[in-house]
């Protein structure tokens, strides 16, 4: 069990300390609870953090199965094998990508403050949550973080279920699971203190991180 975010992220560091001061390394967090995981490997490493928000863009009548997802910096990534099967039109898919974009703008704008969306093309990028369960929206960020172009895509989390973790590996170029525990019920029982992160919390973290990329700078 870990005491709390920050721990979990410390020892994330130790897992991925080969990227200690690379120039092409950004950790992405998927807020909320992953920014103060991903705050403090960035830390550790000496790389800038940023925040990837993804949202999932579900089959109309069965909104649990993913149909695609949207992304920070205007990605769209659609699954045609599941529209296909599931029979979904392109009307259906632009009115799903519309409500979810409407969403994610304001998220960007509640969190970011302003600050643009991370230009991720030759980059490594670092997916970071706070846990892994069925991995559904961390999925979706993979496609996303692909659409970009990076040059390897690293996905890390302090715990997680070993067969979401086993799934995920076939898809990225890394990935690491610092614990994975059976039987796994939820993220949160994990942790001591898995207190909710505010939309203050994420904005004064990002802060931070700048502020300390530039002093290494």
């Amino acid at each position: 069990m870990f005491r709390d975010r920050s721990e979990a992220g410390h020892e994330l560091a130790r897992h991925l300390a080969h990227y200690a001061g690379c120039p092409d390394v950004i950790v992405l967090a998927l807020p909320r609870g992953g920014a103060p995981v991903a705050f403090a490997l960035a830390a550790d490493l000496r790389v800038p953090m940023d925040l990837f928000l993804v949202r999932k863009l579900g089959v109309p009548w069965q909104p649990e199965l993913a149909m695609g997802a949207v992304a920070s910096g205007g990605v769209r990534v659609i699954a045609r094998d599941v529209v296909r099967t599931c029979g979904i039109t392109e009307e259906q898919i632009e009115r799903a990508s519309a409500e979810q974009n409407a969403v994610l703008q304001q998220n960007e704008r509640i969190l970011r403050n302003g600050r643009p969306a991370p230009n991720l093309n030759a980059r490594i990028a670092i997916l970071v949550d706070d846990g892994l369960a069925t991995g559904s929206t961390m999925r979706a960020a993979i496609a996303a973080v692909r659409a970009q172009q990076p040059q390897r895509i690293v996905v890390a989390v302090p715990v997680g279920a070993e067969s979401t973790c086993t799934q995920l590996r076939q898809e990225v170029d890394e990935m690491v699971c610092a614990s994975t525990p059976e039987p796994f019920w939820a993220v949160g029982q994990w942790y001591a203190d898995f207190s909710p992160v505010s939309d203050q919390e994420v904005r004064e973290l990002l802060a931070r991180s700048d502020q300390a990329t530039r002093s290494v700078a």
